[in-house]
């Protein structure tokens, strides 16, 4: 199978990929479904910045085991004080990926705890899931918990979200760069790979039969209903892998929130611009 790799725009898929998966779908819609799955369902591992390697350095780690998913996640303790923030990561990335909210966050006296999700970082596996994000935030949740505050990147956003919606309880919840719809996330996807949207309707086919429900359910917005406490939506302009209309629909589904629509800093960069981490401080301390 064709590697995965960096492209100049992230949410592209190389040309081989699509080669293979067009070249499949020729031959057997049930091959060119399990292609697009595993593909769906691998994330990127990739090395680790230098700007991440202090954390990494001044973090205490240790395995977790996760009974509901029988997988084991390495988290990050960064920090003394006892007051927690709980930081998620979105796919490809990895515990240390919000360094400088992390940062931001010890300067304000609380000390945060992140995680590699399954399949990611340091964490064993090559295949996961927004579930296995949302089964460990709650056993993460037992472990370390209480947390004063949830904040997530893309679909770490998406998996705090449900957690709330599923029992975490936090104050506020901060969404950088959230993805939405589930359902607009698998057509988006099926439609970069060039195949036909059956391809993408039988892969939710598989997985309602394997979990029992549909895919959209885990949609951003319909989590968004259910929750009431402060949140904080975050969105690029600019972002080429999360449409920011995904941010600005979140929020009109939210009972209490603020939305932020940023400019020139993509799905990423975002993460470090000092304005961005002093309006998630400023929300935090109102």
């Amino acid at each position: 199978m064709p590697s995965l790799k960096r492209t100049k725009n992230v949410s592209e898929i190389p040309v081989g990929i699509k080669y293979t998966a067009k070249a499949l779908q020729a031959i057997s819609t049930t091959l060119t479904v399990a292609f697009a799955k595993t593909l769906f369902t691998t994330p990127i591992k990739y090395k680790l910045p230098k700007r991440e390697s202090e954390m990494d350095k001044n973090s205490t780690q240790e395995f977790l085991h996760i009974p509901s998913i029988d997988k084991k996640i390495m988290t990050y303790s960064y920090g003394n004080a006892p007051k927690k923030v709980l930081l998620v990561h979105g796919w490809s990335g990895r515990g240390t990926q919000l360094v400088k909210i992390a940062d931001k966050m010890l300067e304000m006296g609380y000390s945060t705890i992140s995680f590699d999700a399954p399949a990611h970082g340091k964490s064993p596996g090559k295949q996961t899931l927004m579930i296995e994000f949302i089964a460990s935030i709650l056993e993460i949740n037992k472990k370390y918990g209480p947390f004063e505050f949830a904040i997530g990147h893309s679909l770490g956003s998406m998996s705090i979200l449900n957690a709330v919606k599923q029992g975490l309880q936090v104050k506020k919840l901060v969404l950088v760069g959230s993805g939405d719809s589930v359902n607009d996330i698998v057509s988006d996807f099926i439609k970069k790979l060039e195949l036909k949207p059956l391809i993408g309707e039988k892969m939710k086919a598989i997985f309602k039969k394997k979990y029992n429900e549909e895919m959209e359910n885990y949609s951003s917005y319909k989590a968004a209903e259910n929750i009431s406490i402060p949140v904080l939506v975050i969105h690029d302009k600019d972002d080429e892998d999360v449409p920011y209309t995904a941010g600005e629909n979140i929020h009109k589904h939210l009972k209490n929130s603020q939305l932020i629509i940023t400019k020139e800093l993509g799905h990423r960069k975002i993460l470090g611009d000092k304005k961005v981490i002093q309006k998630i401080a400023n929300f935090l301390k109102e």
